[in-house]
């Protein structure tokens, strides 16, 4: 049985109510009606720059519907290395293995993973401030969901609840069977591992498992894209935290909110594909930066 979810990598292959999320109409959208950043854009500012931070909350003061994206670069601070900056993950492994097609026919790479999954600390990192803001700006009521890119389930941990967090990418934390999407417990699977089994079989059918994170070639759970679409068409404003907003088509949906009009504020260490159409760019480490904006909107 194929998985539940929405197409990845084609487009093409969105069922209908799902294609007007491909991106293709928010960023037509954009290049059609602006040769230029949106009216109100306001460029770079520095984290240390007061008068950025004040603009910042002024721009997000009266909105109730508040979307957060985020990406790896909201839990750098909690030891937990990128993808693609200078230290980034893709530095020390190859991307072109983490296909699904190299996961469901390769055994020798389903062992070296499993490996590397299990002889990690499972408990080595912990949510940092960046995560706790956003867990108190939720707490605000004036924050419609949390899109994240990330597969850490530090949101959680940080006290956001499960329902305000749209996994885009899936989570580390979940394993399943690709024969009949039997689940099966991360513990459980840990121990077979510890003792001998390098390369852990569905209890249930016998098919191969593997941890719910998408890999390349693999598609969006469906349940996640669903939520994330629902928060981007009746969000009021946009806050996209620690992504460098390229990886598609999750970068789509803060562009969505930003096509209708409304606030997008961007908060990142580094240049960013969308610093172009933010109406406000924060340069800083979000554990300093969102912190402050979020202790400005709740002051």
């Amino acid at each position: 049985m194929a998985p539940n979810r929405v197409g990845l990598r084609s487009r093409s292959r969105f069922p209908p109510f799902l294609r007007r999320w491909s991106g293709a109409c928010p960023r037509r959208s954009f290049e059609n009606t602006r040769d230029s950043p949106p009216d109100g854009h306001r460029g770079v500012g520095n984290l240390h720059d007061v008068d950025t931070l004040d603009l910042a909350i002024d721009l997000l003061s009266n909105r109730t519907r508040i979307l957060v994206f985020t990406g790896a670069g909201i839990s750098t601070e909690s030891g937990i290395p990128d993808f693609r900056g200078p230290d980034g993950v893709w530095k020390r492994v190859d991307p072109r293995e983490f296909t699904l097609d190299n996961w469901v026919t390769n055994g020798e790479f389903r062992k070296r993973s499993w490996k590397r999954r299990f002889s990690a600390d499972a408990n080595a990192f912990a949510p940092n401030a960046a995560h706790e803001a956003v867990a108190a700006l939720w707490k605000t009521g004036r924050m419609i969901g949390c899109i994240t890119q990330n597969i850490d389930g530090l949101h959680q941990a940080a006290g956001l609840p499960g329902e305000a967090v749209s996994e885009l990418h899936g989570n580390s934390r979940g394993i399943v069977c690709w024969g009949d999407q039997h689940r099966a417990d991360l513990d459980e699977v840990r121990a077979r591992w510890e003792a001998g089994e390098r390369d852990p079989r569905c209890a249930e059918c016998g098919s191969i498992l593997k941890s719910t994170t998408v890999l390349f070639g693999e598609s969006l759970p469906i349940a996640a894209v669903a939520t994330a679409q629902q928060w981007a068409d009746t969000a009021d404003a946009v806050l996209a935290v620690g992504s460098t907003l390229s990886v598609y088509p999750a970068a789509d949906f803060p562009l969505q909110v930003a096509a209708r009009g409304e606030p997008f504020v961007i908060i990142n260490q580094g240049k960013t594909d969308h610093d172009g159409f933010a109406t406000l760019k924060i340069e800083g480490r979000a554990g300093e930066a969102l912190p402050s904006l979020v202790g400005g909107l709740c002051g």
